[in-house]
């Protein structure tokens, strides 16, 4: 990959505005800015109100944690985006993931044996992406499990992730130091 194009601002460089926001993103996170923030710091407003947002989606989503970081990670696949990978695979494990649904996401097939739920997050999901839109079955599926409020929590978090992935890949955001790709490119 080629050199990072907007890696963390040093806070002698910072302008007040990017200070200021990346004093509030830090009480909020309870970490400095980095991954994506670092880079949409250089727009401090939009950091702050992806932060808000991503704060619902992550933390307060009517959609289970498991499934949430499921929809997450197939994003992350679609986007080919090693960061948003890293960062979440983990945490859709620790939510109660299958290791080998990750494994089937990572390799772009389509796993096995998943749980109903799972089945229909990683439908809507994919079907999203890749078709823009979600069937009349899929989306049947989706509000019976999730009913419309999951709905938009779903198609939500695909969105943002999507947005994340989109800063990730034009800022060429690097992996942690020590971190390990855990996604291949698909052949383009």
């Amino acid at each position: 990959m080629s050199r990072e194009r907007m890696p963390v601002i040093p806070a002698e460089k910072m302008t007040d505005e990017q200070k200021a926001a990346a004093a509030a993103f830090a009480e909020g996170r309870g970490y400095a800015v980095r991954g994506p923030f670092a880079a949409l710091l250089r727009s401090p407003e939009v950091m702050l109100r992806a932060k808000a947002m991503g704060d619902y989606l992550r933390f307060k989503s009517t959609i289970p944690p498991r499934l949430n970081e499921l929809a997450i990670i197939v994003t992350a696949r679609q986007w080919g985006q090693s960061y948003e990978w890293h960062a979440h695979r983990p945490l859709a494990e620790q939510g109660g993931l299958r290791p080998e649904i990750a494994d089937a996401i990572a390799d772009g097939r389509r796993p096995r044996n998943m749980a109903i739920d799972e089945e229909a997050v990683y439908d809507f999901a994919t079907e999203l992406h890749q078709n823009k839109c979600v069937s009349d079955a899929t989306y049947a599926r989706a509000l019976a499990l999730f009913g419309e409020q999951g709905i938009i929590d779903l198609t939500a978090v695909n969105g943002y992730y999507s947005m994340i992935a989109m800063v990730l890949n034009v800022a060429r955001t690097a992996l942690p130091a020590g971190a390990k790709p855990g996604l291949e490119p698909f052949p383009r």
